[in-house]
Formats: C-alpha cells, sequence, structure tokens
C-alpha cells in the first residue's frame, strides 16, 4: 500500500486501511471503492492523506509478488543487458565463425549472479522471467548456463568444473540456431519427420564448434546433451559408462530450463512438478548421483513455503519425503497432509 495526499484520490481507487477523523470516529473502511462523494467526505473531516492499494496489495501469487520487487527488477534489467551482449557474440559465431573469448562469456554469467544474494535465488529470479519469443533459443541457453553454476555447487564439483560445465551450458544448443523457430517451438505435436529434423541439432552444433578450439567437454555436450544413460537418448544411444560426465549434468539442466520456462502453450511448472516429471519419465534415464542431489536440493528448498493444492486449499510445505520428493507433508490449519498417500492431490501454485 502507498500513502495518497487527498488532493491526488481519484474515484476507482480501493482503501487499504479504515480512515478515522481526528475525534476516532470511523470515516471509510478498508477496501472501500473510492467515489467522488468519498472524496468529498473526506475533505469535510479535513483528512490530509489516506492509505490506498497499490500493485503488491493485489499480488496473490510468489510469481506476482517477485516481479514487483526492486531486487527482480534490478535483475530483470541486468540480465536482459547481458543477454543482448550473449545473442551478439553467439551470433557471429554462428554466422562469420568470430571466436568466443571464455571469459567474456563467464563476466556475462557473473554480471547476473550478482544480483542474487544465493544460487537459491537466482533460479527463483529465472524461475519467474518472460522471455519474449523471439529470444527463447537465446534465453534457453543464456538460462542453462546460470543454471548450470548453481548446479555445480550443489553436486560440490570442483571450482574449475563448474567453470567447465557452466560453458557447457552456454554453448550446448547452439545447433539449436540453425532450425527455424517456428519448428523448435512448436506448441503441438511434432510429426514424425519434424522429430526427425530436430534430433539434428546436436549434429549440427557439434559441427558448428568443432573447429573453434573449444575444450572437448563442451563438444561433447553439444553432441550428447539427448542422450540417455539407459540409451534410449539421441544421436548414438550410448549408455551411461559412454557419455561424458558433463553431457549427463546437462541432460538434466536441459529438460529442468525448459520445465521451469513459460512456453506460449503453457505456463512453467512449479518445483514439485517439475521433480513429478524427472520420476514420471524415469529417472534411470540419468545418473542417479547427479540427479538425486540436485531434485532434493530442489524440494528442500522449498520447506516453510505457501502453496495451493489442487482442491484450492491452501497449506504450508513442512516436511519432505526423501522417498517421494514430489509429495511433501502440508500443514493446513490444524491438518497435517501427508500427499504420498493422497495421489489425488497435487501441489497447483506457489504462493
Amino acid at each position: 500500500m502507498k500513502s495518497i495526499a487527498r488532493m491526488s484520490l481519484k474515484p476507482g481507487m480501493e482503501i487499504a486501511e479504515n480512515v478515522y477523523s481526528y475525534d476516532n470516529k470511523l470515516i471509510l473502511k478498508k477496501d472501500t471503492i473510492l467515489e467522488a462523494a468519498d472524496i468529498k467526505k473526506l475533505a469535510i473531516y479535513s483528512i490530509v492523506c489516506i492509505s490506498i492499494k497499490d500493485a503488491e496489495d493485489y499480488a496473490t501469487t510468489h510469481f506476482e509478488k517477485l516481479r514487483l520487487t526492486n531486487a527482480f527488477q534490478n535483475f530483470e534489467r541486468v540480465y536482459k543487458n547481458n543477454l543482448n551482449v550473449f545473442k551478439f557474440m553467439t551470433n557471429n559465431l554462428i554466422t562469420k565463425g568470430t571466436p568466443i573469448n571464455m571469459e567474456s562469456l563467464m563476466l556475462l554469467h557473473n554480471n547476473v549472479r550478482a544480483c542474487a544474494t544465493s544460487g537459491e535465488q537466482l533460479l527463483d529470479m529465472l524461475y519467474n522471467m518472460l522471455p519474449s519469443e523471439d529470444d527463447m533459443t537465446y534465453v534457453h541457453c543464456f538460462n542453462s548456463a546460470l543454471v548450470c553454476n548453481v548446479f555445480g555447487q550443489w553436486l560440490c564439483i570442483s571450482k574449475e568444473d563448474i567453470v567447465t560445465l557452466t560453458l557447457c551450458g552456454f554453448f550446448y544448443d547452439i545447433g539449436k540456431m540453425k532450425l527455424p523457430n517456428n519448428l523448435i517451438w512448436k506448441p503441438g505435436k511434432l510429426t514424425d519427420l519434424e522429430y526427425d529434423w530436430i534430433k539434428t541439432h546436436t549434429d549440427l552444433g557439434y559441427d558448428i564448434l568443432k573447429n573453434s578450439g573449444l575444450n572437448s567437454h563442451i563438444l561433447n555436450c553439444a553432441l550428447m546433451h539427448h542422450e540417455r544413460c539407459d540409451g534410449s537418448g539421441y544421436p548414438n544411444h550410448l549408455t551411461e559408462d559412454k557419455i561424458d560426465f558433463f553431457s549427463k549434468c546437462i541432460s538434466i539442466v536441459d529438460s529442468y530450463e525448459a520445465m521451469t520456462s513459460a512456453r506460449i502453450y503453457r505456463t512453467s511448472l512449479n518445483p514439485f512438478q517439475i521433480i513429478n516429471d524427472f520420476e514420471n519419465k524415469g529417472l534411470e534415464k540419468y545418473s542417479i548421483y547427479i540427479i538425486k542431489p540436485i531434485l532434493e536440493h530442489i524440494a528442500n528448498n522449498q520447506l516453510g513455503k505457501t502453496v495451493r493444492l489442487s482442491d484450492d486449499t491452501i497449506g504450508e510445505v513442512i516436511y519432505i519425503n526423501k522417498d517421494a520428493l514430489a509429495y511433501p507433508l502440508i500443514k493446513v490449519n490444524n491438518t497435517v497432509i501427508d500427499l504420498s498417500l493422497k495421489k489425488d492431490i497435487d501441489i497447483k501454485y506457489m504462493l
């Protein structure tokens, strides 16, 4: 809410707090929608200013509340500036073969990372961004690099490997920039022919990067990020022991970033829906030593958060079921609901 001088009041504004006269008489109630007569009444009682609801008072979800904060607005500004630089560098690499300086890429990462107090807050900020349709492929790569850095810290790998993983995030999906946007971001189901065309982006990416003198792990990630540990991936149906460690990480980051980003055909998934999606697809597709600590971190970061359930009740996440990460215990008033025992109810929104 904000204080507004009586002279600036307009009909249609909503009162945020009860308004009393100087002798403590109630003049106007909280939640009153002002009319011209109400403003005249305030003048009669010589009320100088009153509290009026602003955008933050109408925000109901975590998404709406976060986007109104100064911290998010600063993050969004810095993010967009650095994304534009990344687009310029990437386009020059693809169209002119101009090498990208690795230190410059990490500087872009560091500029954005400095706008968040923790890796968890960084992911929360990214989760609530709204990219334009034209930028989605660049955003996907840029976000993936930022996510890679956070996940690398969660996995407790070396600082050198975290940098390598972050750089892999910037480059691994570059092959998609050789494909039309309306194919990559098609909202409906792909035809078999379209899916085969999409799958060429791994080879296209490798071809763009193979003569650039980049770290071999970066090249492997471009080629292998759709390989799966059970051999069900592409292009070469590699099994776990044949897939580069960084590619195993990137395969998780790629899926995570896609699920957390809004698309023209769906909203982003909430953290528990993301965990459930990974589990439904089959954790055997990913390295259990990588996917397990990441999903545990995602789940544990939701402790204490307020959620709206699919039956529209509102509660607080109070306990994470280690054997059912997507189904925590929720406290609703004085009742505790174990979602692992009530699979007909799930978490709809984070509030």
